[in-house]
């Protein structure tokens, strides 16, 4: 197989890899990892947690609520209020970055012996590939909502939110990924 060839087969690799290894921020989480996950708490009560390897505590923010939304329509409840909220941010657990490097060079080779030298060159490519899939400049950020859930009349209460609104202006954020 000739260099162009190793290399195309490299390059489609890595972007196959990469299509795979990329998945939207707002996802259910599996096990500990990225993504949301809730504990039911009591019969209307709720923990919410949404892990994001980002810089953007907002955007976490933003996705706990939304999780929070759904599961107050989820469980046919109207509002929700905040009763507790947490945010962590973990900037120590950090990986290297993926990448892919090409270099083209003329190698020379010089060969002597009794009679004088002989110099030949010929034409090199070498193809380094380096995958990993975490981001050395990103933050873990994970939000903690504690939540209770309501029906009725929304109450007065800075911390308190309608489920179908908040879900209304939070979704297309997650469009935006």
């Amino acid at each position: 197989m000739n260099s162009l060839n190793k290399l195309v087969l490299t390059l489609i690799s890595v972007i196959l890899i990469s299509a795979c290894a990329s998945q939207p921020a707002y996802r259910p989480a599996k096990d500990n990892g990225f993504g949301y996950k809730e504990v039911k708490l009591t019969e209307d009560k709720y923990r919410v947690h949404f892990k994001h390897r980002s810089d953007d505590r907002a955007q976490a923010m933003n996705f706990a609520l939304l999780r929070a939304a759904e599961l107050t329509k989820l469980n046919d409840y109207d509002w929700f209020v905040v009763t507790n909220r947490e945010t962590i941010i973990d900037k120590e657990r950090v990986g290297p970055q993926s990448g892919v490097s090409v270099g083209h060079s003329h190698g020379v080779h010089r060969d002597c012996g009794l009679f004088g030298c002989r110099t030949s060159s010929s034409p090199r490519t070498s193809v380094g590939l380096n995958l990993s899939f975490g981001d050395r400049d990103k933050s873990e950020i994970e939000s903690i909502l504690e939540i209770k859930l309501g029906k009725g009349e929304l109450p007065d209460n800075d911390q308190a939110y309608l489920a179908s609104e908040l879900y209304n202006n939070l979704m297309p954020l997650t469009k935006d990924e």
